[in-house]
């Protein structure tokens, strides 16, 4: 395996773990059973990729295709089950601690998830397109979040707060443009996967969020 390719699967590995504990962290906090902790993590970490997929008509989605992500979000899923029932209400009751936490894993995930969906695109052979690059980038990071807030019965927290798909597509065209340019591809995927999640933190702490119709 070429030393790019594994750094890409690490990074992967990394992102599906990084949104399974965000989206099974969320599922603990709106008192889901262990089934549906599972699956949100599931969701969470595996929903864009598996629309990404299916738009470059790649059949079977990855998802169903590779186990190792599947596992690993399972296997995450369950070390938060685990932590949650362990510590039981005071688990609950460090509620602001835990969404600092959150939040990192899932600026994490996104800016994983931004590059590779990116990377997929370019590989597939579409690098002369930089709409379909930078749209796949984004839809593989924030998809699996749109997921998880519609089975939550909420607003997808990418249409309401925060710089968030925003940041995502910032980091795929950061990594495309970088690739254009003659970059390495560790290099370009190390700027944008940065890019993305230091955008996502700055923007989480000085509470930067688009404007409203109605504010």
């Amino acid at each position: 395996m070429e030393l790019s390719q594994a750094i890409f699967s690490g990074c992967e590995y990394a992102g599906t773990a990084a949104f399974a504990v965000s989206g099974a962290m969320i599922a603990v906090e709106k008192h889901m059973d262990l089934f549906g902790i599972l699956f949100l993590a599931v969701v969470t970490a595996l929903g864009g990729g598996t629309i990404r997929d299916v738009l470059i008509g790649s059949f079977p989605p990855r998802m169903f295709s590779s186990y190792r992500y599947l596992l690993l979000a399972a296997l995450c899923a369950l070390v938060v089950f685990s932590v949650a029932r362990g510590f039981g209400t005071r688990y609950l009751a460090n509620r602001e601690r835990l969404d600092q936490i959150n939040n990192i894993f899932d600026a994490v995930g996104l800016g994983v998830f931004a590059v590779s969906g990116a990377r997929i695109a370019v590989e597939a052979g579409y690098i002369g397109n930089p709409f379909l690059t930078v749209f796949l980038g984004m839809t593989t990071a924030v998809g699996g979040g749109i997921f998880r807030d519609m089975l939550i019965r909420e607003v997808p927290f990418v249409l309401k707060k925060r710089v968030y798909a925003i940041a995502a597509i910032t980091g795929a065209l950061a990594y495309w443009l970088c690739l254009r340019a003659g970059a390495l591809e560790p290099a370009a995927a190390f700027i944008g996967l940065t890019l993305t999640f230091v955008l996502r933190m700055v923007a989480t702490h000085f509470r930067w969020n688009l404007p409203r119709a109605i504010p």
